[in-house]
């Protein structure tokens, strides 16, 4: 019998493996169920008009995916304090997503929680990582700048940079950052989910870039939380792909927009995440600015927001949107993993 402690790289595999089999077994039992309890996605009246046929959709898919994420995690090996709080923060931004969900199918209604009330308890959830991954996973506030050759003291803050490399210390500037990560990309995940695939596709992507970045610092359990994310995701992309069976709600969007900021501060990548992230963050951008230029100007810059609405406007089609964005996905998460090869290389 092969001992798969041996070989860290096979586990990975594995991790995907399971958590996509796992789920696309489990999802049509779970949208049958959603069919039943007539837990449907409703759609905004101000969106594209082609949407509307989405109206009644089952929702929620999420939660099925965040139960794969982590019961294959918990059965794949011994979890660190690093992948725990990365998990933990999936976990209570899915709760939060969840609460969301179920006030829009309760009220029936495409606005779930009011956005205060959302923004208030994911800035709960993201300074409590920020505190617990300092102060009990052994995190460090220090920011490591890509592409830099040498560690050195740049006068801010003394600080042990694992990888070597440039590092601005920012201690306690850091839990606005984490702040402003975590939020950042928790909506940034949920404004991409508004077509068929395309936030599950681009996630899967973004989180095998993760998942090579934590192997590549030997810190397998973290490698095999991203991968068994990309593999639930896979598992639900079946389901979810045009036109889809099944939406994953803000209960998936924010808990894995949630997971990926929390990756990219366990690993160390928080700067990278921009770039390997890229998609999520034009996204967000592309509203800033539509919202800004309306205000100051009363014109607006894109013809909808966010930017993949913008596409289907001017004529491409849903699945062009999608399969592009997960093209652009793939070479921004290619950039940024490699950008973090070649470093750790030169520091090898």
């Amino acid at each position: 019998m092969i001992n798969l402690a041996r070989y860290p790289s096979y586990q990975l595999f594995l991790a995907i493996s399971l958590a996509a089999v796992v789920a696309a077994l489990l999802f049509p039992l779970w949208i049958r169920l959603l069919r039943v309890r007539h837990i449907g996605q409703q759609v905004r009246a101000d969106g594209p008009q082609g949407h509307l046929v989405k109206q009644g959709t089952p929702t929620m898919g999420g939660v099925l995916i965040l139960l794969v994420i982590t019961g294959v995690f918990l059965a794949m090996g011994a979890p660190t304090r690093g992948s725990i709080l990365a998990l933990g923060t999936m976990l209570t931004m899915g709760l939060l997503g969840f609460v969301d969900d179920w006030a829009k199918v309760a009220h029936e209604r495409s606005l779930g929680l009011r956005p205060r009330a959302k923004l208030f308890w994911q800035g709960v959830i993201s300074v409590t990582f920020a505190l617990l991954l300092v102060n009990w996973a052994g995190g460090s506030t220090a920011l490591q700048l890509p592409l830099t050759p040498l560690s050195v003291d740049l006068g801010i803050v003394t600080t042990y940079v694992p990888l070597g490399g440039y590092a601005i210390g920012i201690p306690w500037a850091y839990l606005a950052f984490i702040f402003v990560m975590v939020v950042g990309m928790s909506n940034a995940v949920n404004l991409t989910d508004g077509l068929d695939g395309l936030a599950a596709g681009c996630t899967t992507i973004v989180m095998l870039a993760y998942a090579g970045i934590a192997f590549r610092q030997d810190a397998l359990s973290t490698a095999l939380l991203a991968a068994a994310c990309a593999g639930a995701c896979v598992g639900f992309l079946w389901y979810n792909s045009y036109p889809a069976d099944i939406f994953m709600g803000d209960t998936g969007s924010l808990g894995l927009g949630g997971l990926i900021a929390a990756l990219a501060a366990v690993t160390s990548t928080e700067l990278l995440l921009v770039l390997i992230g890229g998609i999520f963050v034009a996204e967000t951008v592309s509203v800033v600015l539509q919202v800004a230029s309306y205000k100051t100007t009363g014109k607006r810059i894109f013809r909808m927001a966010p930017l993949h609405h913008h596409f289907e406007m001017v004529g491409w089609s849903e699945t062009k949107v999608m399969v592009r964005f997960w093209i652009v996905t793939g070479i921004f998460a290619g950039a940024g993993f490699a950008i973090y090869f070649v470093q750790s290389l030169a520091n090898r």
